[in-house]
């Protein structure tokens, strides 16, 4: 699909014209939608900038990991309220990327870019020169909150201006942007802390985040239309408290009081239920702040599952590897950062390529092995010992990651393809949301896992180092088993989405 077709798909069509939306739809006056056609084989300049912007605030999600050491001393802070600074990034974008879908809807391409990088480059500022904890909370609060307008646009927009065909090479480029940032924010942060004060962590990324931005809206230009309509604010509020306490809940289990984090989890998904029956409602009336309405499109609700577990698994295996790394093999940050950036690297680079694979070869043949190597790689962590040799860990790592590469951008192009262009921006909405949650549950699963099985151990009277290390195999061994999952729905996975659509079209 061009962006030129995009009115004639229902962006820019009247609510008489569309039975799903009942918006009205108006050309913004001050700076007019255009999208120029999109030349086959290359990647639009919007997509390149997007990308760029994207990578930049995605990776702030992980770059404090490294840093906590530093904050603790400087900030006079414990270890549990330093991990705040993480926590509550992870928190604020579980809260926010639900409001996304509606907002793209409604508002011009350069009006959420703008929202989204002022956001970011007002929270970085601010936490360069931050005098207290308190401040630094609120600024990485602030950078969070553009992050999760941020990665929608760029899914929503791709969606719009690129042709079928070239989809899935531009996804792969994307593959940088939104899996390899947060794997090499643990690694970037070990080589700047090396050369000064925390506070560098910011002072770096801001001059770089001012020139994408200021070069965005120099260069961006509009791609449709938006609408106006109000905004539910029980949604809104149902949205934040749902996710926001879901994925807080789950982030407490974490060294946290369990009592407290069930009953988090509890009032979150109790939130998330109300948040499901008023969208329902809402949608009977075209006006759902998140269109639920993408869930009825089975390829786009298998993908939604598979990325889910995937970067459960992701996200787990980035807990738990330098954890073991640091706390049994006792190497340093940088060290660490150094050893599993090869896999990230590989991740990134290898994007593209598996972008044009699966434009010529579809999805299948590389989601399946995708999905094999996923659990061959978490098998092979299961056997971590005290001597493993480091260049098996790089391997297995980097047998992580490549996986999770041949896996992604299929099942991103895949979802999003099986679902109808007025509903690109709630769907790419959806899957950053669960994508946040299945962080936080990874994270929490792996953690209770090993840190339960490390207590058993030395209550038993086995060392401090032997009993954590055996709880981490046991949360490896969780994680293997989870991705089955992964391999199970690959096999349900198209080829290629546009069949799926013509099959589900046909069926109605």
């Amino acid at each position: 699909m061009t962006a030129t077709s995009c009115e004639a798909q229902g962006w820019g069509s009247s609510p008489d014209n569309h039975p799903d939306r009942g918006a009205v739809t108006i050309a913004q006056s001050d700076s007019p939608a255009k999208a120029a056609p999109a030349v086959s084989g290359r990647t639009p300049d919007v997509i390149r900038l997007l990308v760029l912007a994207t990578f930049v605030v995605i990776l702030n999600e992980t770059i404090m990991i490294n840093a906590i050491p530093r904050l603790m001393g400087a900030l006079r802070i414990t270890e549990q309220t330093a991990q705040w600074l993480s926590t509550a990034f992870m928190l604020t974008m579980a809260a926010v990327i639900p409001i996304t879908g509606w907002f793209l809807q409604r508002v011009s391409t350069r009006h959420a870019y703008a929202t989204a990088m002022g956001l970011f480059l007002l929270g970085t500022a601010l936490a360069a020169a931050a005098p207290s904890f308190e401040v630094l909370l609120g600024a990485r609060i602030i950078q969070a909150s553009g992050t999760a307008v941020m990665m929608p646009l760029l899914m929503t927009t791709l969606m719009q201006v690129v042709p079928e065909g070239d989809r899935g090479r531009v996804m792969g480029n994307v593959t940088l942007a939104i899996s390899v940032a947060p794997a090499m924010g643990p690694a970037v942060s070990g080589v700047i802390l090396q050369l000064g004060s925390w506070r560098l962590l910011f002072a770096v990324v801001l001059p770089i985040a001012a020139v994408i931005t200021w070069r965005g809206l120099k260069q961006l230009e509009n791609v449709g239309d938006p609408e106006v309509s109000a905004i539910d604010w029980l949604s809104v509020v149902t949205a934040a408290a749902g996710f926001g306490g879901l994925v807080y809940g789950l982030s407490q289990f974490e060294g946290g009081d369990v009592r407290v984090a069930a009953a988090m989890v509890a009032a979150g998904l109790v939130a998330i239920v109300v948040f499901v029956v008023r969208q329902l409602s809402l949608q009977r009336r075209g006006v759902p702040l998140m269109d639920l309405r993408t869930l009825r499109h089975r390829t786009y609700t298998i993908a939604l599952i598979l990325m889910s577990v995937a970067f459960m698994a992701m996200l787990g295996s980035m807990i738990l590897l330098p954890l073991y790394l640091q706390n049994v093999r006792e190497l340093s940050p940088l060290e660490t950062g150094l050893l599993v950036m090869p896999g990230g690297l590989a991740m990134g680079l290898l994007g593209p390529t598996v972008g044009r694979l699966f434009d010529r070869f579809g999805g299948r043949v590389l989601v399946i092995p995708g999905a094999v190597g996923i659990t061959l790689a978490l098998a092979g962590f299961t056997q971590v010992t005290m001597t493993m040799p480091y260049w098996q860990l790089l391997g297995l790592h980097a047998l992580m990651m490549v996986s999770l590469a041949a896996t992604f951008t299929p099942v991103f192009t895949l979802g999003l393809g099986a679902v109808p262009p007025h509903l690109y921006s709630h769907g790419s909405s959806i899957l950053s949301t669960l994508q946040q949650v299945a962080a936080a549950f990874g994270t929490a699963l792996v953690i209770t896992v090993m840190s339960a099985r490390a207590d058993a151990l030395k209550s038993a009277g086995v060392t401090q180092v032997l009993a954590n290390l055996d709880g981490m195999r046991l949360a490896f061994v969780i994680g293997a088993v989870l991705s089955l999952a992964v391999v199970v729905t690959a096999v349900l996975l198209p080829a290629r989405a546009d069949s799926v659509v013509e099959v589900e079209e046909a069926g109605r």
